[in-house]
């Protein structure tokens, strides 16, 4: 099961790898049917509900439920290459379904239930999903939309029939439970991960089937050679992310750990402490926002008895502080890595391998190259700054951004794919991240592009130009801050400033919306036209 050397030596580990890809493989046959032929009964996730109770959800119900809606949604005209959206948060019904796509060989598309109308809208209508799955909440918010979705065939909710949505359970319920999972290659795509950039609407990061290979040195490098005896898996992260979903959900499947699903309508740290002892949750990735929203909440050992064996964190820096209070609170060390929704989990912190260093992101992970190189794609010297790049080929790499191949080349410099972020090695062999050499800001874990933010901005009707730019916060990295100019006509003032706010985070999302608003005469511009964003930053 395993896929690194079973040698406890870094460089030795690194040295020996290779990478062991099928030409034939399907992520929803791995996760999921393997270990129901070999073990029905066998647990693949924890429902923990907010009362405290518990239901254990087998390989066998999985199975038969992503046979079910694989029924379903061919018999509705899907099929192929098709897309199929997900606007749900953690629950078993949503390991079935991604099973049930992969198994279909459509394309996955999660959608954070964060998302408002306007970053709905344009991801479906982007992607050309034919299929939606959701709940009566999303259901409501989508019906407001379908004149503006017209490849959108089919909606089926969770809760029953309702806003044009069919009811899942009688669906399934009336679906044969057997299906033959199509036959698809390694390089096959199977999911889209939307991600934010500097200019323009986000990028729909594409991948084959082989990203869960992909994934797998990674999680057992941050998780100390999982899986070992008692492992079991929890992220608060939600799983439509990048990180929930390629870091938690459907390795945990792959091995055979059980993965515990908790929907948390906010984040709460005393609930959080509760549940890691009430379901002997053992490994962890909590984003560091969370970790210090934790640590905010004191020394859970007088009130809980948790016993985590390990504990990534990514997304953003942990800081030295964070990294020191695990080790009391939890009695282990948090082993930070990188990656990027393109091309997760390249980097990492292993403890059991003594790869840790306060203040660094890790080293590579094996079967990864990374490097800091210059403008030309050539690796700089150790201490010299300059942009973090992983090598292809790499399975864990994207396919492309979707309908967009102009930007997938832009991505890359020669073999190199660039990933924004401005790093440096030291002679050790440890990577630092030292900034973004775009404008994406880093809020609470979450990568959020200024345009999209902007865009809505401009559409309040007392707006005239907007810009956003991250501003630094000490519990979330960075936060929202928009610069505003005004109409004519329009005087600025603090309820003004609180509407603007919620213009936006009822339309995009809670993470997006800007928490601090600044009224401004003139916008700071190039002769061309574009926000000079550095200025912004400097005057936030």
């Amino acid at each position: 099961m395993p896929v690194l050397p079973s040698s406890r030596d870094y460089d030795q580990i690194y040295r020996q790898f290779r990478w062991q890809i099928p030409e034939r493989y399907n992520i929803g046959v791995d996760m999921c049917d393997r270990w129901a032929d070999a073990e029905p009964g066998r647990v693949a996730l924890i429902h923990a509900r907010p009362d405290g109770s518990e239901d254990a959800v087998t390989y066998g119900w999985l199975r038969e439920t992503s046979n079910r809606l694989a029924n379903v949604l061919r018999a509705g005209g899907v099929g192929r290459g098709d897309r199929v959206a997900l606007l749900l948060p953690q629950s078993p019904e949503v390991a079935a379904i991604h099973v049930a796509i992969y198994k279909l060989g459509c394309i996955a598309l999660p959608l954070a239930v964060l998302f408002g109308e306007d970053a709905l809208r344009y991801r479906l209508q982007n992607s050309g999903a034919k299929v939606l799955i959701t709940n009566a909440a999303g259901a409501e918010r989508i019906a407001a939309l379908r004149n503006d979705l017209p490849d959108l065939r089919l909606l089926l909710s969770l809760d029953g029939h309702g806003d044009g949505a069919l009811d899942f359970k009688t669906e399934l319920a009336r679906a044969s439970n057997d299906f033959v999972p199509v036959d698809t290659s390694a390089d096959d795509p199977a999911v889209m991960v939307y991600t934010s950039g500097t200019t323009g609407q986000p990028k729909g990061a594409l991948h084959a089937h082989r990203v869960l290979l992909g994934h797998l040195p990674g999680i057992e490098t941050h998780h100390e050679f999982l899986p070992q005896p008692g492992d079991r898996l929890w992220t608060p992260a939600d799983w439509a992310w990048a990180g929930g979903l390629f870091n938690v959900l459907l390795p945990g499947l792959h091995y055979g750990v059980p993965v515990v699903a908790r929907r948390f309508e906010k984040f709460d740290p005393e609930e959080a402490f509760a549940l890691m002892a009430r379901a002997k949750i053992r490994n962890a990735f909590i984003p560091p926002t969370a970790l210090r929203m934790l640590r905010s909440a004191g020394d859970p050992r007088p009130r809980h008895q948790i016993k985590m064996r390990t504990i990534g964190s990514g997304g953003e820096a942990l800081g030295a502080q964070t990294l020191e209070w695990g080790k009391s609170a939890f009695g282990i060390t948090i082993n930070e890595f990188y990656g990027q929704t393109e091309c997760n989990l390249v980097l990492s912190g292993c403890s059991a391998l003594g790869v840790t260093r306060p203040g660094a992101i890790g080293k590579p992970v094996p079967g990864h190259t990374v490097a800091v190189i210059d403008a030309e794609g050539r690796a700089v010297k150790p201490g010299e700054a300059g942009q973090i790049a992983v090598m292809r080929p790499d399975p864990v790499m994207f396919l492309g951004y979707w309908g967009k191949p102009d930007a997938t080349r832009e991505k890359f410099i020669g073999d190199w794919m660039t990933t924004g972020d401005q790093g440096v090695m030291d002679e050790d062999g440890y990577y630092s991240f030292v900034g973004r050499d775009d404008d994406v800001i880093t809020s609470a874990g979450f990568r959020i592009g200024p345009t999209e933010i902007e865009d809505c901005l401009i559409r309040h009707p007392a707006v005239a130009l907007a810009a956003a730019v991250g501003k630094p916060d000490e519990l979330r990295t960075e936060i929202v801050k928009a610069f505003i100019v005004l109409k004519p006509g329009v005087a600025p003032s603090d309820t003004l400033a609180s509407e603007i706010r919620d213009f936006v985070k009822t339309r995009l999302s809670g993470h997006e919306y800007p928490r601090e608003v600044a009224f401004i005469t003139e916008m700071p511009m190039t002769t061309t036209g574009k926000v000079i964003r550095r200025l912004l930053r400097e005057r936030a």
